[in-house]
């Protein structure tokens, strides 16, 4: 192939991811009103989440480890207590803090992936068609990263189903060099909370977030008192 044919080549690969891409955001209740959401609260295990996101403050209620945690997910401050005490000590309080963010970078990202096709760092290019579970017909992309994240050496291919645009189905690959994903989980059950759509409460085995509320206010306590 020629390199003005390469070129093209890639013009309309870039434009059809784009599309995809548009379609899918679309299809949720489009960007303005999820930029718009303000506040979501979810279940991950055995945390419970509260995010402020326009603050980028998060709650996180982990029941296992009897912990709380109050942690700004951009300036990284926040306090936390755990057994019911606060923790005071600067390095175990820097240490847990950081712990949280993890998880909420974690949870959250179980709960909006297709909202962050186009984030900075995100770098998508087109697999081929594939057939879903359902037998519908699915735009496979391919995501990978460029210094960004906890874990920027993984690879994400994600199934945009062509009848309603919404992601189905991805596969989650540990390194993106990996050529078979450590598992493949359906992305399902999508339900309108708010203004938009999102995919909770999923198939048998498929993990994820449960119990997704959307609010436009939150008792202002919640980040600010343990």
């Amino acid at each position: 192939m020629l390199l003005g044919a390469i070129h093209v080549q890639a013009q309309e690969d870039t434009q059809k991811i784009n599309q995809l891409i548009q379609q899918s955001f679309d299809a949720m209740g489009g960007l303005e009103n999820w930029n718009n959401t303000h506040f979501v609260q979810w279940d991950f295990g055995k945390r419970t989440l509260y995010w402020d996101k326009w603050t980028g403050d998060v709650r996180i209620e982990n029941s296992t480890e009897n912990l709380l945690l109050i942690v700004n997910i951009n300036s990284g401050e926040g306090k936390a207590s755990q057994d019911g005490k606060l923790i005071s000590a600067p390095e175990a309080l820097s240490k847990v803090l950081e712990q949280g963010k993890k998880w909420w970078i974690n949870d959250s990202y179980w709960l909006t992936m297709p909202w962050k096709l186009k984030d900075d760092g995100v770098q998508i290019t087109y697999v081929q068609t594939a057939q879903l579970p359902n037998g519908n017909l699915a735009d496979v992309l391919e995501m990978t990263f460029i210094n960004v994240g906890v874990t920027p050496d993984n690879k994400y291919h994600i199934y945009i189903d062509q009848t309603d645009h919404l992601v189905k189905q991805w596969a989650f690959f540990g390194n993106y060099k990996d050529e078979k994903p450590r598992f493949i989980r359906a992305w399902d059950n999508y339900q309108k909370v708010g203004n938009i759509l999102l995919s909770f409460n999923r198939s048998e085995n498929a993990g994820g977030p449960k119990n997704v509320i959307v609010k436009d206010e939150i008792p202002a306590h919640l980040f600010s008192k343990l």
